[in-house]
């Protein structure tokens, strides 16, 4: 996927206020609409043109883009950073609409989620009597070890808002939240009030955290299950053993059954995510092969060859 340097296609540089950009994309949407321009191209920049505009406009969308975007080239390969955009503060519903319908796959790849135009002004600036404030949304990071016990967190946010001279910046708070026992991604935590300030006495609206795993560097999340490799030796997976296990819970002692080979899955019923009911964990066999590399390792080689002359573990793939 080609990163789409939005500010470029709009003739502007990233110091552009929000009033230059508006500025820029009537022109240009003049310039090449199509029932204006007969020109080849003219539909496509018609089209490239919009895109830009909807990514700039909004100041949510821009910051997050500025964000992620800084160092990229128009034409380079792109593939958002994983958690990327982690405590981005949102306003809004959550969720895509129309504007990312049509777009590009880099606009969704980045705003799929958070299409909904930027609330500052509309119906709510110009209500009688008192108005809720909106709901917030934003996606924040846990580890796996804090859904397992629950815990209390200090996450920050930031949100888009614009400066005196309509540049969007990041208006950076934190908050304490409790994480209860049993959270599994894509659960939304509500935090009532913290969301957008009400106008003419209205209340506050209410702030809602999107719940992702940090990746771990033994364990994987599907669902409520956990995976882990289990490294074995030949001789525990051909005899059987006892052996220690670990959870993001802590260890525990598990039975590997005699003749079990590499990829096996043992499923330790209900030690995955909690819940009710709660994941299972799932032990994912790796048999490690010992190097020979003492005369003692090579005749234990040597003589396990001989024990099992007959093999052929290659006669599947024989014609």
């Amino acid at each position: 996927m080609e990163f789409k340097d939005y500010y470029a296609t709009l003739g502007l540089d990233r110091s552009a206020s929000q009033d230059d950009i508006k500025r820029a994309y009537r022109k240009l949407a003049r310039k090449f609409h199509p029932d204006l321009n007969k020109d080849a191209d003219a539909e496509a920049r018609f089209k490239d043109v919009g895109e830009a505009y909807k990514a700039l406009n909004d100041p949510e969308r821009r910051a997050a883009y500025d964000a992620v975007g800084s160092g990229y080239q128009r034409g380079q390969e792109f593939q958002p950073p994983p958690g990327w955009d982690e405590g981005f503060e949102f306003s809004g519903r959550d969720g895509a609409d129309g504007d990312a319908a049509d777009a590009s796959e880099f606009f969704r790849s980045l705003f799929g989620r958070h299409a909904q135009a930027f609330h500052s002004a509309g119906p709510r600036a110009h209500a009688r009597g008192p108005v809720a404030g909106n709901d917030h949304h934003a996606k924040v990071i846990i580890d796996l070890v804090d859904a397992y016990r629950g815990a209390t967190r200090t996450v920050s946010l930031r949100m888009p808002v614009l400066d005196g001279q309509g540049h969007p910046v990041l208006q950076e708070r934190q908050l304490e939240i409790a994480i209860p026992k049993g959270v599994h991604e894509g659960q939304h935590l509500r935090l009532a009030g913290q969301g957008g300030a009400g106008l003419a006495g209205g209340p506050a609206g209410d702030l809602y955290l999107e719940i992702a795993f940090r990746l771990h560097p033994h364990f994987r999340v599907e669902g409520k299950d956990v995976l882990v490799d289990l490294p074995i030796t030949p001789w525990e997976a051909a005899l059987g053993a006892s052996v220690s296990a670990p959870t993001p819970d802590g260890t525990v002692e598990v039975t590997i059954p005699p003749g079990s080979g590499a990829g096996r899955k043992l499923r330790l019923k209900g030690k995955g995510v909690p819940g009710n009911p709660p994941g299972d964990l799932y032990l994912v066999l790796v048999i490690v092969v010992p190097p020979a590399q003492s005369a003692a390792a090579r005749d234990a080689y040597a003589a396990l060859g001989n024990a099992f002359a007959g093999l052929n573990p290659r006669s599947a793939l024989e014609a």
